[in-house]
């Protein structure tokens, strides 16, 4: 644990359940509505209403082996491919085939998706898929569909909401699990007021964080709350250098920024071209796919067209579609386009690349839970391994059904299981204090002043954007490091004034936290994969990065990044490997991360959330060769699970 805390108030104020599910989008209320099927005291905090997250900007659809002559194995295929060599194997074969089942269930949930006359489920094309197996909904606005079946369903099963909420860092115990969250209800009582939920079992489902870079297809409130929460908790991060940038987004000019209009895959998917100004087809050729290879590829393609030409933007050509098939298939776009003065009936829609996916997140097994006891994530501000270094089309909603399922039996059996023999430490007391005392005593994170998330926006734009290099990624760190340094100079008294707790320093600060992980990563991280793509590093090589980078924030907010083993996640039942510091610092003599040669700081000491001259942290474990790590998600004795032995508590009250 890192004690680390963002500044705020004491929570006033407490409620009590067996879990509390953080997000409210597919992943969240899927593992809601299972947790409540389950009997669970089940209590879903949001940071907006229910339907406002990630989920119902959603377009495309969601990919599953549905059509006659598709199988799981074509699916993971594909998947294995766009992840680019990062893929966890085991992780993308629970996906595949237990996705089928899970759209089925999804559809039994109230979700109506289009079908043709027969009544059998329509299925489309995206990039990366060789195979017609993307299901969706009200021609391109699956996500909104979803959502409101999900949304329905949870209000008729009465599932407790707190709405408008930011939840602000993770509760625990002296033993270090989880022990529920804080959280501030926006437009209720003082402005830096602080709740609690106490639960043992935390679901972490809070979406993206595309909201760090200037231009992004994410909603407003996507601001890497989750992976900043988590960090601080002291659990691993992992692959967050993996941000896929959506090749076609509806360019608005380039000076536009927050959330753009997205231009499904699916419109290429139908049939649409990529043309440059003067109207040629740069992707033919470029891979057998053309403008259906994986995103990675397209997005390379139009930023490498973009540089040859010196233009800002390239073009999508679908006038052949028709107005009839424009307003059938694809009503939401065509009135976004019209929106802002473009009419792709008669003119070819302007695109260009922005912010999009994260395929890293909070590092988990296959029943979605992170290194820290108790604390739970899936979707996307997970990292499950599904993705690796790339996510294919409408994989997103998938994964966010089947690992939320996973998560609730998980949590389930626990609470089920029968009373095992006693842990040696103290379990954890089954009502917490109102105010309950993190453990140990808090390090209160200095906030940001929220001047500053545009220009920590700007920063990532455009030093690690679509294009990076050593120099950009430097660059972007060291002014990085200069906002950081104004808040950590108001808190030592030199004369910047620290924010006030509020939602908006505490976004901003979160967001601030991210972008330095991802920075950090993307500098070890020296080849070209997937999305991640190093100017100056141009090949991918596997025999020294076919690899995961795992994070972790240390005591004294420096980073401790490591490599794995293998291009599959370990275990999360015992963190990665962290051997105690040396005599020069965490990092060892010359600064570089250890656990690989190629894992090494670039230039400047590295730093997570704090000062880069930050360089000590208390003594970890001994080291062990990452070699002898055990088998991806070993059996866990439920009886030790925090959620079990609440339930043997309320057995013995009984």
């Amino acid at each position: 644990m890192t004690g680390i805390r963002l500044h705020a108030p004491a929570p006033g104020w407490a409620i009590d359940a067996d879990v509390v599910v953080v997000g409210s989008g597919v992943a969240g209320l899927t593992a809601a509505l299972r947790c409540t099927a389950a009997g669970l005291r089940t209590v879903v905090v949001t940071k907006a209403r229910l339907d406002d997250g990630s989920t119902r900007w959603a377009q495309g659809g969601i990919a599953a082996a549905l059509g006659e002559g598709d199988t799981p194995a074509q699916h993971m295929e594909d998947t294995l491919v766009a992840g680019a060599g990062l893929c966890d194997e085991e992780a993308v074969r629970v996906l595949v085939t237990e996705g089928p089942d899970a759209v089925r269930r999804l559809i039994a949930t109230g979700a109506r998706f289009d079908t043709d006359a027969a009544g059998t489920i329509e299925l489309t094309r995206e990039g990366g898929h060789h195979r017609r197996r993307i299901a969706h909904a009200g021609g391109d606005a699956t996500g909104a569909e979803i959502s409101r079946a999900l949304v329905d369903a949870v209000r008729e099963r009465a599932v407790r909401t707190i709405e408008n909420a930011l939840v602000l860092d993770l509760l625990t115990d002296a033993d270090g699990r989880t022990a529920g969250v804080t959280l501030h209800v926006m437009g209720e009582g003082q402005h830096d007021g602080v709740g609690a939920v106490h639960a043992p079992a935390v679901v972490l489902a809070t979406g993206g964080m595309g909201q760090v870079f200037s231009a992004t297809t994410n909603p407003a409130v996507s601001t890497g709350d989750g992976v900043a929460l988590a960090l601080r908790a002291g659990a691993e991060v992992s692959d967050l250098e993996f941000v896929q940038f959506h090749p076609t987004v509806l360019f608005l000019g380039p000076e536009a920024e927050g959330q753009q209009p997205l231009v499904s895959e699916a419109v290429r998917g139908e049939g649409a071209h990529l043309v440059d100004g003067d109207g040629v087809r740069f992707m033919v050729g470029q891979h057998e796919l053309a403008e259906l290879a994986p995103r990675d590829i397209v997005a390379k393609g139009i930023m490498r067209r973009m540089r040859e030409q010196g233009a800002d933007h390239m073009y999508l050509d679908a006038r052949h579609f028709g107005a009839e098939m424009w307003e059938s298939r694809f009503p939401t776009i065509l009135a976004a386009c019209r929106t802002h003065g473009f009419d792709p009936v008669t003119e070819p829609i302007p695109v260009a690349p922005a912010a999009h996916y994260a395929s890293g997140g909070v590092r988990t097994d296959l029943r979605g839970r992170t290194t820290v006891p108790g604390l739970y994530a899936c979707g996307e501000v997970a990292c499950t391994g599904v993705h690796g270094a790339n996510r294919l089309a409408s994989n997103s909603l998938l994964e966010g059904l089947v690992f939320a399922e996973r998560i609730a039996d998980d949590i389930a059996a626990a609470l089920a299981a029968p009373r095992g023999p006693e842990p040696r430490t103290a379990a954890p007391a089954p009502h917490p204090a109102p105010h309950p005392a993190p453990h140990p005593a808090p390090r209160v994170l200095p906030l940001l002043d929220p001047a500053a998330r545009a220009r920590v926006q700007r920063v990532m734009t455009h030093g690690a954007g679509v294009l990076r290099s050593a120099d950009s990624l430097a660059k972007a760190a060291g002014q990085l490091d200069a906002i950081h340094g104004d808040a950590l100079g108001g808190a030592g008294g030199s004369g910047h004034k620290t924010a006030e707790p509020g939602v908006e320093s505490w976004e901003t600060t979160n967001v601030l936290c991210v972008a330095r992980v991802l920075v950090a990563a993307a500098r070890h991280r020296e080849e070209t994969r997937g999305c991640h793509w190093r100017e100056d590093r141009p090949d991918r090589d596997d025999a020294t990065w076919r690899r995961h980078l795992v994070v972790r924030l240390r005591p004294d907010r420096s980073l401790d990044v490591r490599t794995t083993a293998t291009h599959d996640l370990p275990p999360t039942d015992r963190p990665l490997n962290h051997p105690a510091d040396g005599p020069d610092g965490p990092d060892g003599p010359d600064g570089s991360a250890t656990g690989h040669p190629a894992a090494r700081t670039p230039g400047a000491p590295m730093a997570g959330t704090a000062d880069a001259s930050a360089q000590r942290a208390t003594a970890d474990a001994p080291a062990q060769d990452a070699a002898q790590d055990p088998p991806r998600d070993p059996p866990r004795d439920p009886a030790h699970h925090p959620a079990a032995q609440a339930a043997a508590r309320r057995e013995q009250q009984a």
